[in-house]
């Protein structure tokens, strides 16, 4: 118990006193509300926004290259079908992991779509107008890490990492490869612009024990999975291993003393996903779920789609 005690205080103080707590911008995917997701133009566009980070999922290629893609298939926003179509997975998808790098490159990343071709978002940017490739993880560095001499800001990297259990049991571990990009790159202390998320303990975990002195943030779902980290033991767990939560926005709508739960543990509030056209009933306008989330539930970043909306709310 006493080493517990132990633990909560050093992670609550990493998350307290080296991250700081100025209110955050996190532009998910990039700028996925303007840009198709996961580009280099989209990541360039939520910096321009205003984002104070910019994320990208990340999974593993078949020569072990990180690359960024919200999921382990490629379907949903590349035009892989068309070329290469008999490389179809047997439950009907193509996974990242069964190609390599190079393969990978000669696909063109388009809006997301559903299993019909139906964009997510009709109103988003056109489906097959453009071209834009997958980004590996270290040309997504390289760009931010470029706009911020070109600029002058300092602006962060805020990767997850999607499926690790998946991959492993695949022969293809992420978190060494993660780790070794980010030491390369110079994301190595806790005071670093960088935040490394996962919906997987057992991942974040796995970090620490590689030595990881980052901040680690547990991503907390809404499905019942994961109903354990809703309540005060599940955070007591978190605080273990972890400087933050990204949970759920309708998690903290439920109960927004979680904000102040996770807080006491000396724990980050980062929620997601807020969209403008895909606002809830009770929200006029983006502004106003983005000032609730803020300033009355108090959270001290999130993730938005829109980072530009976000930005002028905190005046940045």
């Amino acid at each position: 118990m006493k080493r517990i005690l132990i633990v909560l205080v050093l992670v609550g103080i990493i998350g307290l006193v080296g991250l700081g707590q100025e209110k955050i911008v996190i532009g998910h995917r990039g700028a996925a509300g303007y840009l198709p997701e996961h580009t280099l133009a989209g990541y360039a566009f939520g910096y321009a926004l205003g984002a104070d980070y910019v994320e990208p999922d990340l999974v593993l290629t078949k020569d072990a290259q990180l690359i960024c893609v919200h999921d382990i298939y490629l379907d949903p926003t590349t035009d892989v079908e068309q070329v290469f179509p008999s490389r179809r997975g047997s439950d009907g998808h193509w996974y990242a992991a069964d190609f390599t790098l190079d393969e990978i490159k000669t696909l063109s990343v388009h809006e997301r779509c559903q299993a019909n071709g139906d964009p997510y978002f009709p109103d988003r940017f056109p489906v097959g107008k453009s071209k834009f490739e997958v980004p590996t993880f270290v040309e997504m560095i390289e760009l931010v890490q470029c706009l911020n001499e070109s600029t002058g800001r300092n602006v962060g990297i805020y990767p997850e990492l999607k499926r690790p259990a998946w991959h492993a049991e695949q022969g293809f571990p992420m978190e060494q490869a993660l780790l070794d990009i980010l030491t390369k790159y110079g994301y190595t202390q806790p005071g670093a612009k960088v935040y490394v998320q996962c919906f997987e303990p057992d991942s974040l975990k796995k970090l620490r024990e590689l030595g990881a002195e980052l901040p680690l943030i547990q991503l907390v779902s809404a499905s019942w999975a994961y109903a354990g980290m809703w309540t005060e033991q599940g955070l007591d767990e978190i605080a273990t291993y972890a400087n933050g939560i990204g949970p759920s926005k309708t998690i903290i709508e439920k109960n927004p003393a979680y904000v102040e739960w996770a807080h006491t543990r000396g724990l980050l509030v980062h929620p997601y996903t807020f969209r403008l056209d895909e606002l809830p009933g009770k929200y006029p306008t983006l502004e106003t779920e983005l000032r609730q989330f803020y300033f009355a539930y108090g959270v001290d970043g999130l993730f938005t789609d829109f980072a530009d909306i976000a930005a002028r709310v905190l005046g940045h």
